[in-house]
């Protein structure tokens, strides 16, 4: 019998509104309705991070504050699991309970779980994966099992993990490798020790930043032979992806998580709009109101951020190469301006680009003492943190995630996470976005498993439109929304089916 999760991929115009619609009922489950960037000499405490993603808990009380590798402390689970390495298996029980907690914000997830009943769209699929493994993702990689999946676990970011739910995946079964604080040492271990098992080979990759899939085509490129395909949900990991499609290197088909609408309008938008200001609050205590505010890129994150700070009563001003952003920031409200023009009057430097060196030490020469510098976009490049690392400046350590680093005259700027996600590494993401990322993750995952042999080239693709609908579809009920359903007439009037997708791909949300 032919699995009933793939999309068909129709040329003929004539013949895609019958497969849409047959489509839906399947997914429905049968219902009737780069390198690392050694930018620190301090190596031992840092590596690389993900794309906005997941939330941690950052004062968790169960999170052990012991900083020592666990990787030759033996640890086995109540039914003598050992294949995995956290720092504390005890913590099972606390990490459990997030779990659970996570779950009620987490509706579109638990729906697939029940819609699942017999069928198992996974089934054989063995899923490693590279994300930030907090409550959140741990929702996900059960469901993923739910649905049929074995699964391997690493962790994307050393700051995110939350190591009482790593011990809860643990003891459910899952082989996790990760937990918070590990040196750059540790999170390739990590990484390795998940693809490199001798009696498990994947064949599917789950991947947050694109280190998973660096470390297999570097250290074990026999993988490939079995993959499927894999599923990457940040710029940077993306961005790889279409260098190696460019250069022919791509083995097999990727899915493009990060650019549907569901994970840009949701998770970059929405997310990053209350993040920001928790991570600011969280680790400066400050006063917005008043204060000046560069913001660096004006993006779907950029966008977020800088209408939160607004709301707050910030003077908020934007950097940006790209015109058609810069005029949006323009009719938003906020002033238009290079960097050089405000950096000295500037009380926070937020940056969301997806670029590197957008903060760069002249810059950071001109600041103002106490400038809160920040970032909100690639993973730890934005800012030119190896040109801080030099003699005549000094760090100090003033609380977890806060670094003052002070010039010869006393001068000092107030840096946050180390330059590293602010939302990851010092505050909380909202649950319900992350629904909605996860969903999108599990429904490509599905999609490129189940799909028909020759569907998917080796290149790179978007989630089918009919998938980004599906998902958004599952999170209306939370609102109690009711869509209005289009009329023969009216869809024959728009050239489209009844039942979607509504919008063509060229479509700008």
């Amino acid at each position: 019998m032919k699995k009933v999760y793939s999309l068909v991929n129709t040329t003929k115009a004539k013949d895609q509104e019958a497969v849409q619609s047959i489509c839906i009922k399947q997914i429905q489950f049968n219902e009737q309705k780069p390198k690392f960037n050694k930018h620190s000499a301090d190596t031992s405490r840092r590596s690389p991070a993900g794309s906005i993603s997941q939330s941690i808990d950052s004062y968790s009380s169960v999170d052990s504050e012991d900083e020592s590798s666990p990787r030759d402390k033996p640890q086995k689970t109540s039914k003598g699991l050992s294949d995995f390495c956290i720092k504390n298996i005890e913590q099972a029980e606390f990490g459990r309970r997030e779990i659970e907690a996570a779950q009620q914000e987490m509706p579109a997830l638990m729906v697939l779980r029940k819609r699942a009943c017999g069928e198992k769209p996974l089934a054989g699929a063995k899923v490693v994966g590279c994300t930030h493994i907090t409550a959140q993702t741990a929702v996900l990689i059960e469901t993923l099992s739910v649905l049929g999946a074995q699964c391997r676990w690493a962790a994307c970011n050393i700051f995110s993990t939350h190591n009482a739910v790593a011990a809860a995946l643990a003891e459910r079964g899952t082989s996790v490798f990760a937990w918070r604080g590990e040196s750059e040492e540790d999170f390739w271990w990590c990484i390795d020790r998940c693809v490199g098992a001798e009696t498990w080979q994947p064949n599917m990759i789950l991947d947050d930043g694109g280190d998973l899939t660096h470390w297999i085509y570097k250290k074990h490129p026999g993988l490939f032979k079995k993959i499927i395909g894999i599923v990457e949900e940040s710029v940077t990991g993306i961005y790889r992806l279409y260098q190696l499609s460019k250069a022919g290197k791509l083995c097999v088909p990727a899915m493009n998580v990060n650019d549907s609408v569901t994970k840009q309008k949701f998770e970059n938008l929405y997310c990053c709009k209350e993040s920001i200001l928790d991570g600011l609050k969280r680790t400066t205590d400050i006063m917005f109101g008043g204060k000046q505010v560069v913001v660096c890129g004006y993006g779907e994150v950029g966008k977020g951020c800088c209408a939160a700070l607004k709301a707050l009563s910030a003077v908020v001003y934007v950097t940006e190469v790209d015109p058609i952003c810069a005029v949006q920031a323009c009719m938003d409200g906020f002033r238009v301006i290079q960097l050089s023009e405000v950096v000295r009057q500037a009380d926070m430097v937020i940056t969301c680009t997806g670029n590197k060196n957008v903060v760069e030490r002249e810059h950071l020469d001109r600041m103002k003492s106490g400038c809160i510098v920040c970032n909100m976009g690639h993973c730890s490049t934005e800012i030119d943190l190896l040109s801080l690392r030099t003699a005549e400046l000094r760090w100090e350590r003033v609380r977890p995630k806060v670094d003052h680093v002070i010039w010869p005259d006393g001068k000092r700027i107030v840096l946050l996470a180390e330059g590293r996600l602010l939302n990851l590494s010092c505050s909380t993401v909202p649950l319900f976005v992350l629904s909605i990322t996860a969903t999108t993750q599990a429904m490509a995952l599905i999609e490129l498993y189940s799909a028909p042999e020759g569907r998917y080239k080796q290149d790179v693709y978007l989630l089918p439109k009919k998938m980004d609908e599906y998902v958004a579809s599952l999170h209306l009920q939370t609102f109690d929304a009711h869509l209005t359903e289009l009329t023969g007439e009216q869809a024959k009037y728009l050239g489209i089916s009844k039942h979607g997708p509504f919008k063509p791909n060229y479509y700008k949300y």
